[in-house]
């Protein structure tokens, strides 16, 4: 277990990080793009994903209080599972981070563009200009990231909670009705969509070797964020539909209607900054984890050295300055149309899952109790519902599987030979 030389973070830092992680950009479009596939219906669709992302939520935080430290996901893996697939893990999320990234600052800046009405072409360095600002943060500590994490996500629930209250003066009974008008199959297909709002929960288990005590903080901590996140997506979902913000043209910009019911004029620009406060809030969490999963993956010989590298404050500077790199590329491919987003965004999508698959299933094994191994089997079969719907990129996972495997051998025939040195050197 790789933890942080002086672990600062507390409770409250928990919460922030995991409504930041989680909440992201989905908000935006998600609630009108369910409430497209299921009518008002999509309502419980909303809430059946949010009870059944509960032990996904639990299984990664008990894990995470249990085995705490930069590793994450991929020190649990290895302790379950063995230091070849907690290779495998840890590859896996550290290479979908790179193209999340950038994808994340790509579309909050096209809907902060189209908020703000700037000229299409500020898409390209806005996104630029955001990443390398969430990349700064990290390089200034996680102690400071959190606490402006606590500004950013407080600001994101108040934008929403505005939206939310001044929205529903404008709720109409008659936009329930019909309540379901593609039956069940739609609560389905909208239920598959919303899967994606509630990930993030395994982004705070590498954050979990910076916290004062992760044992007493971290369950309670996902608890409470559970809870604001439910609250905060059901109470959009409802204004959507209740002030029927949605349906043809109205589905890519239904929070700036619900917005504009709310604030009038200002309507587009508070929805322009509140993309920004999103990903920004997210990608804070994302890529402060993936940079300390960077160093400890280097400190156990399973990546570069170089990767291993911290600054005068102890932040993670090799794995910011990796992601840095290979996400300025992919955000590059992005502005340049040399690639679309609807290709790279399968990479993350299939990795993050396969990361929960892994994670929750050494969950299964290493769970002290009943419960807890009952609630991990809920969450691992939650996650194989939904992997066979990502497709071609189902098979990202093998490719990463590579680099993963081969890290781990030379890591082993290291240590085989440092024992067989040993051995001689004693005869």
């Amino acid at each position: 277990m790789v933890s942080s030389p002086h672990p600062a973070l507390g409770r409250l830092h928990a919460v922030v990080l995991y409504v930041g992680a989680v909440l992201g950009s989905g908000v935006l479009i998600v609630p009108a793009l369910a409430a497209d596939l299921a009518g008002p219906a999509s309502i419980m669709a909303w809430i059946a994903m949010a009870i059944a992302a509960l032990p996904m939520a639990l299984t990664m935080s008990t894990l995470a209080a249990r085995f705490p430290g930069g590793g994450g996901v991929s020190t649990f893996v290895e302790q379950a599972f063995g230091s070849g697939a907690g290779a495998f893990v840890g590859w896996l999320f550290l290479l979908a981070i790179p193209f999340g990234a950038p994808i994340s600052t790509f579309v909050a800046a096209a809907y902060a563009v189209s908020a703000f009405g700037l000229p299409a072409r500020a898409v390209g360095p806005l996104a630029a200009a955001l990443l390398a600002g969430v990349l700064a943060v990290n390089y200034r500590g996680m102690r400071a990231a959190a606490w402006l994490q606590v500004g950013v996500v407080g600001a994101v629930a108040a934008l929403l909670a505005v939206a939310v209250a001044g929205g529903a003066w404008h709720v109409r009974v008659e936009h329930f009705t019909p309540f379901a008008p593609h039956g069940i199959v739609g609560v389905g297909r909208a239920a598959a969509i919303l899967f994606w709002s509630f990930i993030g929960w395994e982004a705070v288990t590498h954050l979990s070797g910076e916290f004062r005590d992760p044992r007493r903080d971290l369950v309670p901590a996902v608890s409470i964020a559970a809870a604001i996140i439910t609250v905060l997506y059901v109470g959009t979902a409802v204004v959507t539909v209740g002030t029927g913000s949605y349906g043809g043209g109205r589905s890519a910009a239904s929070l700036v209607l619900v917005m504009r019911a709310a604030l009038g004029p200002a309507a587009g620009w508070a929805t322009g900054i509140l993309a920004l406060a999103c990903v920004s809030a997210m990608l804070v969490t994302y890529l402060g984890g993936a940079a300390s999963l960077a160093r400890s993956l280097a400190q156990r010989g399973l990546a570069p050295a170089f990767l291993g590298a911290a600054n005068a404050v102890g932040a993670p500077a090799g794995g910011l300055l990796a992601i840095g790199v290979l996400g300025g590329g992919v955000l590059v491919a992005l502005v340049s149309n040399a690639s679309s987003l609807q290709t790279l965004i399968l990479l993350p999508s299939a990795s993050f899952i396969a990361v929960y698959l892994l994670g929750t299933a050494a969950g299964v094994k290493l769970a002290p109790s009943r419960g807890e191994a009952g609630m991990a089997w809920f969450a691992f079969a939650t996650s194989a519902l939904v992997y066979p719907f990502l497709g071609w990129g189902a098979l990202y996972p093998l490719v990463v599987a590579i680099p993963a495997w081969l890290t781990a051998r030379r890591r082993q025939r290291a240590a085989t030979g440092s024992v067989a040195e040993s051995h001689s050197a004693s005869v």
